[in-house]
């Protein structure tokens, strides 16, 4: 293993930085990047984004950042974050081919940066009013992503995943689901992995209000909810106050006992269908999506 000369790397209104030069495919700091940016977590939680607007995001985070890995065409975008790099933190620097095989994307723009995303507990998502978005079995990272990004721009106070049954949620600090989230997930309080039996016990102490999202039409057979979980449309629920909404797999849905220990269950009414085939329910991003702007539209309503 070893390093060529430092270079300069010349930003627009940032100080020239002497930047180590990796040129072996054996380095640990490439190895370090590789297994992050393939979605591998150790011990420390360390994490790897990629992509300018991702590595912006996560030096403006104020969490904790490892190192940032630049390309010889990636040296470019420096002048953008230039200026977000606290001291201390190692800028290094290697040839596109290197970094292209280190990469998660098919097409790289050159810039990574390893960091430490906050550990949240639940008592942490109840600032405020709070709003809980909570996924449970939801195994698209795709999806997982676009809920949390939707959750920190419709207002959420928190997030969390939850195993449903034997059905895992994707992680929200992995590669597919850190891109879908833009950033959020760096920044909005996520606590990830918690048994949705100890997740709906926190927010029964919290006197949080639980809603079930369902799909339109959902037939509940024998796993129909209590009297006091009735069908509600979105613009019934008072969301003003303390409430956590539950997404679940995309093709399941929730748990039955999910459903029974709910507050309410809530559905998206749809336009009738056209097509002989029928019409399919919203995916979990788009419903997760709808409910949270429900919450914002009454929270930001005056008050009568």
């Amino acid at each position: 293993m070893r390093m060529a000369p430092r270079v300069s790397l010349t930003a627009r209104k940032a100080p020239k930085t002497q930047v180590p030069v990796i040129t072996s495919r054996e380095n640990h700091w490439l190895k370090r990047f590789r297994a992050a940016l393939s979605g591998e977590r150790g011990d420390d939680g360390i994490v790897g984004v990629e992509g300018v607007r991702l590595v912006e995001a996560a030096l403006g985070s104020q969490l904790p950042v490892e190192a940032l890995l630049l390309s010889d065409s990636g040296a470019r975008h420096f002048f953008r974050v230039a200026h977000l790099v606290m001291p201390g933190v190692p800028v290094l620097r290697t040839p596109d081919k290197l970094f292209a095989g280190i990469a998660d994307t098919r097409t790289p723009q050159g810039i990574a940066a390893l960091v430490r995303p906050r550990r949240a507990t639940t008592e942490n998502l109840m600032h405020g009013i709070p709003l809980v978005v909570a996924m449970l079995g939801v195994q698209d990272p795709g999806n997982v992503g676009t809920i949390v990004r939707a959750a920190e721009a419709l207002g959420a106070t928190g997030a969390a995943t939850c195993p449903a049954e034997s059905i895992g949620t994707a992680d929200p600090f992995g590669p597919k689901a850190l891109r879908a989230s833009a950033g959020s997930a760096l920044r909005l309080p996520i606590v990830p992995g918690v048994s949705a039996t100890i997740l709906l016990a926190q927010l029964r102490m919290f006197r949080v209000n639980v809603y079930a999202g369902v799909a339109a039409g959902q037939k509940f057979k024998s796993e129909r909810p209590n009297s006091a979980s009735s069908l509600r449309n979105p613009w019934e629920i008072d969301w003003r106050t303390s409430a956590a909404i539950l997404i679940g797999n995309e093709g399941t849905g929730l748990p039955a006992e999910v459903l029974r220990a709910a507050d309410a269950c809530v559905c998206i009414p749809q336009a009738a269908a056209t097509a002989r085939v029928g019409l399919e329910s919203l995916n979990a991003a788009m419903s997760a999506s709808i409910l949270l702007y429900e919450a914002m539209r009454q929270r930001n309503a005056p008050q009568p």
